[in-house]
């Protein structure tokens, strides 16, 4: 599920041109020597540190720049020393390293380089040697521009990781730098180093005796301690009668302060010492297996989450933990790992953060893929197990080191023993085949296959849901993906048992382009209709020629809601605590704080999430008033939606959409901006009006043009063109194929009640009339499936000629229309104008009833028939009155006494088998 593609290999983009360096050294043509290459630490800007085994035992540390793939020396010891944590400030003036005393007592360190005017450093030189003899560890700062001053900083009986702070600033000159010392004693110290230039071009410390003096405590009594470079954040976890993680973040101006505090529950024996790796960055203390692990990730939306790990004690399970702070609750699982293995460290998972997933796997048994967002239902987080769950790495799960990165998209991950980073995202292609996959052929298995033989549709149809959601909300905005979504759901006709697919789609898609604005949208907008619960569907199965409905009240399956062979809980209210700038600050911690409050009340809040479903009574009542100022307004909403569907950039105007007038489409478009915008302004004041309107306007245009889009890419693919309007031919397979997915986007869109773009009802009822049996079509008319608009009427009384078949469904048509009245004309069939000519009879003459003064004119007596004295006396009546009148029937201005008079002949005839139709 997850695509891993090296990004750096020590061997291929370091080795070989350490091996030229040293080959230079040596004067040698090849250097074949040993170099044992470690990497040290990886800095904001993506520099990666390392140090290897120069010529002549020397030790040599270096950085490789990862924008233009070159390699730097920035220091040589003389002897071989080993080097456990390094790191290099910003301007590449100051190298910090922590030395871990060997037992063969190479003591005896100096650099290659010194300031000929130190008096003091050959005495510097005894007391770092005799420090050597009684210490472990030994911290030094070293001037490498150019290669002067070693000052040391710390002589303990602990290792050290040594870390410069790299504050976003855009200045040239900066006259001072900040580095942390983190022991494994558990405290943290900050050094604030002033520097000064010598010579024009030499970077010195200025004062170095008082170096000492400048340390500041930041944290102590630590259990355990994580670095975040990207982010500039301490975490740090103490214990005195409860766990208490602690968060400080460093600003720009290297001042610092605690601005989280956050209970967890753990075992109270979680961590008894910190011991930090022995080569490598990696802040996070190693732990025994037995022990704990635990790491934090952030988003720049406002989202925290604190994932925790440990083995059960005696049993072959697996527990973790993620403590979603930004939704202000935690989840638990509790995975059963089958057959118990003797390699304790495999019992620990690797933790990924990936956009607003966390990716939990452990290696040979299974992958976990939480949504932080949306974490209500397990259904929207993807379990996988067995060979699904491989992500083809050589180490161990646990031994890799995530490193945090600005792009949410992807992740690196540090293989220290090979020296490798490898990057990692989600495979769409992968996805896309698990939501292709046929339950029968074993591609996507749980870890308890009883559980699949009880219910494999329902538990296949939770992974699908899963993934549907987790493409959309990954990749959606990739065009490619989009197109082979919306194919899969053209080409899957089954009916899911558990959830609407199109619905799904339709949801999330719509969540996608809205959710990055702000986190406390996950509990405003819907993203799926799981979350209605118990709600009124209907659920219709069609075939070719045939159709069914099942109405009821559905409960959420239960293979929405639980795991096979995982137990979760849930707990509420993590008790967090935000502290100094964190409640003021505009950025991230005052947005995870609103979150946090937001989540607060929306749990309190009895209907926070919106339901399209609320529009229904409205768009019913609406539908039925006459005009009015509220539905001046609604319509104005309406304007403002399909404005931005039309400046949208299209390639292809394909389907005959947005083409004509649709009154109740175009009130439901107008009620559904109405009633989101109330409902975002009711509970998300903060956003304010202008970002609430913009933001629901586009909600809408985006859906409308969602259903265009679905729409084209089935028109393409089957190769549809204008002739689909056609009434005179029978359908293809393509437009049989177009016209069941059409009918599924009806039924998917009106169990939501949400609009369809202007037109859609036409071409839908154009389709449903080549496709089906003319008394199917008018069943399918009589259900509702398929609505009657102006235009196709008009294009049926045309288009079609006066066959048998056709006369009928015309009368068939004409019946099931409320005013059918106004389409008589546009149809030339004598009973039309019969009863056309009837209609203004009646109008005519009942006009003249109440008219007691007219008068007989007479006028004209040559011009009539004397041979059917009713007809001639009836059409010189008709002829006075219209003498008479003004526009005596104005929908008609092609009828006159003429007309009546010719029809009624007509008809005479037909009836008398002198003349056909």
């Amino acid at each position: 599920m997850l695509k891993v593609q090296p990004e750096f290999d020590l061997r291929r983009d370091v080795e070989a041109d350490i091996r030229r360096k040293e080959a230079a050294v040596c004067r040698v043509k090849d250097y074949s020597g040993a170099v044992d290459i470690l990497i040290l630490n990886t800095e904001r800007d993506g520099g990666i540190l390392y140090s290897w085994k120069g010529s002549s035992g020397a030790t040599r540390v270096g950085k490789y720049d990862s924008s233009t793939k070159q390699n730097k020396l920035l220091y040589t010891f003389d002897k071989q020393v080993c080097v456990s944590s390094c790191s290099l400030n910003k301007e590449e003036t100051l190298l910090a390293v922590s030395l871990a005393q060997n037992n063969g007592g190479e003591e005896h360190l100096k650099p290659s380089e010194t300031r000929s005017h130190a008096p003091s450093f050959i005495d510097m030189l005894h007391h770092f040697s005799s420090l050597a003899l009684v210490s472990q560890c030994l911290t030094l700062l070293i001037e490498i521009h150019p290669i002067n001053n070693t000052k040391v900083l710390k002589a303990v009986d602990c290792r050290v990781k040594v870390q410069f702070l790299h504050p976003e600033t855009n200045r040239r000159s900066v006259q001072e730098s900040h580095l942390l010392l983190l022991t494994e004693d558990g405290y943290v110290d900050q050094y604030h180093v002033m520097l000064t230039r010598h010579e024009g071009y030499k970077v010195v410390v200025a004062n170095p005796e008082r170096l000492s003096k400048t340390a500041e405590r930041v944290a102590e009594d630590f259990c355990w301690v994580q670095w975040d470079v990207h982010t500039q954040r301490l975490y740090y976890l103490t214990h005195a009668d409860k766990f208490l993680l602690r968060c400080v973040q460093f600003y720009d101006n290297h001042n610092c302060e605690t601005v989280l505090e956050l209970p967890l529950a753990l075992p109270a024996h979680a961590f008894s010492t910190v011991k930090f790796v022995n080569l490598g960055f990696d802040h996070h203390h190693v732990e025994k297996p037995e022990r704990v692990k635990m790491e934090v990730f952030t988003n720049q939306l406002g989202s925290m989450c604190v994932c925790s790990s440990r083995p059960a004690c005696h049993k072959a399970e697996l527990i973790y933990s993620v403590v979603l702070v930004h939704k202000d609750c935690s989840k638990t699982f509790r995975v059963t790992l089958g057959q118990p293995t003797r390699d304790s460290t495999l019992l620990h998972p690797l933790f990924i953060p990936i956009g607003y997933y966390v990716v939990v796997y452990l290696r040979a048994c299974f992958l976990h893929c939480i949504n932080t967002r949306q974490q209500e239902m397990l259904c929207h987080s993807l379990f996988l197990s067995g060979d699904d769950a491989d992500l083809g790495l050589s180490s161990k799960s646990g031994v890799f080191t995530v490193l945090h990165a600005d792009d949410e998209s992807s992740v690196a991950l540090l293989d220290l023993p090979n020296g490798t980073i490898h990057g990692v995202q989600l495979s769409p292609a992968h996805l896309l085949q698990i939501l292709r996959s046929d339950p029968r052929s074993g591609f996507v298995l749980f870890l308890y296959s009883i559980h699949l033989t009880r219910r494999p549709n329902n538990m296949v149809d939770a992974q699908r849901l899963a993934t549907l959601h987790c493409l959309l909300l990954y990749s959606g905005n990739d065009p490619n993906v989009e197109l082979e979504i919306i194919e899969w759901l053209c080409d899957n006709v089954k009916v899911f048992e558990s959830f609407d697919p199109i619905q799904e789609f339709i949801l999330a898609s719509l969540y996608r382009i809205s959710y990055q604005r702000s986190l406390s949208l996950d509990k405003l907008l819907p993203c799926s209709s799981v979350f209605d619960g118990k709600v009124a569907s209907t659920h219709t199965v069609f075939s070719l020629c045939t159709w069914f409905t099942l109405s009821a009240l559905q409960e959420v399956p239960a293979c929405l809601t639980e795991i096979p062979g995982v137990l979760c809980t849930t707990l509420l209210h993590t008790e967090s605590v935000f502290k100094g700038k964190a409640r003021s600050v505009q950025g991230f911690w005052s947005e995870l704080q609103w979150n946090t409050e937001r989540t607060a009340y929306f749990d309190v809040e009895p209907n926070p999430r919106y339901r399209t479903s609320h529009v229904q009574a409205y768009w019913s009542k609406l539908m039925t008033e006459k005009p009015s100022s509220h539905m001046t307004h609604v319509l104005e909403n309406t304007k403002k939606v399909l404005s931005m569907v039309d400046t949208w950039p299209l390639d292809r105007k394909l389907v005959p959409l947005f083409q004509e007038e649709d009154h109740h489409q175009k009130l439901l478009i107008g009620l559904t901006v109405e009633k989101l915008r109330e409902h975002l302004n009711t509970h998300l004041p903060r956003q304010g009006k202008k970002k609430i309107d913009s933001l629901v306007i586009n909600y809408v245009a985006k859906l409308l043009e969602l259903i265009r889009h679905m729409l084209e890419s089935v028109w393409l693919k089957h190769k549809l063109g204008p002739f689909v309007l056609c009434f005179t031919h029978r359908a293809s397979p393509g437009e049989w194929a177009v016209f069941h997915f059409m009918l599924r986007i009806l039924e998917a869109t009106r169990g939501l009640c949400m609009p369809l773009p202007p037109g859609y009802h036409t071409l839908l009822a154009a389709l449903a009339l080549r496709c089906l049996p003319h008394h199917t079509f008018l069943q399918y008319v009589d259900h509702r499936f398929l609505q009657l608009t102006d235009t196709f009427v008009s294009r049926l009384m045309t288009d079609l000629d006066n066959s048998a078949a056709n006369e009928k469904l015309k009368f068939s048509v004409l019946k099931r229309l409320p005013e059918a009245n106004r389409f008589y004309h546009m149809w030339d069939h004598p009973i039309i104008s019969a009863s056309i000519s009837r209609d203004y009879v009646k109008n005519l003459l009942g006009g003249r009833n109440k008219n007691k003064g007219f008068a007989f004119t007479g006028r004209d007596k040559a011009c009539f028939r004397t041979d059917v004295l009713p007809l001639t006396y009836l059409a010189k009546v008709l002829s006075d009155i219209e003498e008479q009148a003004l526009n005596p029937f104005e929908e008609q201005e092609n009828v006159d006494a003429t007309f009546v008079e010719e029809t009624a002949l007509k008809q005479t005839l037909i009836l008398l088998g002198f003349e056909g139709k």
